[in-house]
């Protein structure tokens, strides 16, 4: 079996994209789980404020063949950590940078993705062990701030705007040096199809697709 690290890489690697269900009930999560890995998703998460967040991060972890990583979002305490672990959940998204709550995700084995707003926020993140750094509003950091994170942060370091994301802003986040994205509202709200959810999962990879490949060609010229 591959390590949790691994298996973020390789998802990753198939499809920068992590699918963010805020509010999703237990009895939702199968279909609308399989849809979105139908579509090619393989990171997903529950918020901790969702209803039965546990409930539904053990379901995910069930339900989904190995190569996808499921976890929680919103995850603000230590003790929350541990009970992510317990239910299944192998991915630590979190809103702010608690350097504790990290450390804790890291010494549970799990893939911690901390979010930051400022340089101040990604280095100690970094420093305390995250795996990945969450550019988090990414209405408040912008294109250009991204910009000017990235050409002091190490090259290595995976950054991923999340809040305000849609496929039509996707393009200007990767030009500026965005690794991938987590996609929020604009592909999940409480009660949506899981047909239309599938359904905008594949507009954000078209556009994600179509602005690798227009970056890819800028850097060749």
């Amino acid at each position: 079996m591959k390590t949790i690290p691994a298996t973020f890489d390789q998802a990753f690697a198939d499809l920068p994209l992590i699918a963010i269900l805020r509010g999703i009930h237990p009895e939702e999560v199968e279909s609308i789980a399989a849809n979105l890995y139908e579509a090619g998703f393989r990171i997903i998460e529950v918020p901790l404020n969702s209803p039965s967040a546990l409930e539904s991060i053990g379901m995910l972890s069930r339900c989904l063949p190995s190569d996808a990583l499921t976890g929680a979002g919103t995850v603000l305490t230590l003790d929350a950590v541990r009970q992510v672990r317990d239910a299944g959940g192998r991915l630590i998204v979190m809103p702010h940078a608690d350097v504790m709550v990290i450390r804790e995700a890291k010494k549970q084995g799990l893939y911690c993705v901390p979010g930051a707003s400022s340089l101040t926020e990604a280095f100690a993140a970094m420093y305390a062990g995250a795996d990945a750094v969450k550019l988090f509003p990414a209405e408040l950091v912008t294109p250009p701030i991204v910009r000017a994170m990235r050409a002091v942060l190490p090259v290595s370091l995976r950054l991923l705007p999340v809040g305000g994301i849609t496929p039509d802003n996707m393009d200007d986040y990767l030009r500026a040096g965005a690794s991938g994205f987590g996609l929020g509202s604009a592909l999940y709200k409480p009660g949506m199809d899981a047909v239309k959810i599938r359904a905008k999962a594949l507009d954000f990879i078209k556009a994600l697709r179509a602005g690798m490949v227009k970056k890819s060609n800028e850097v060749l010229q």
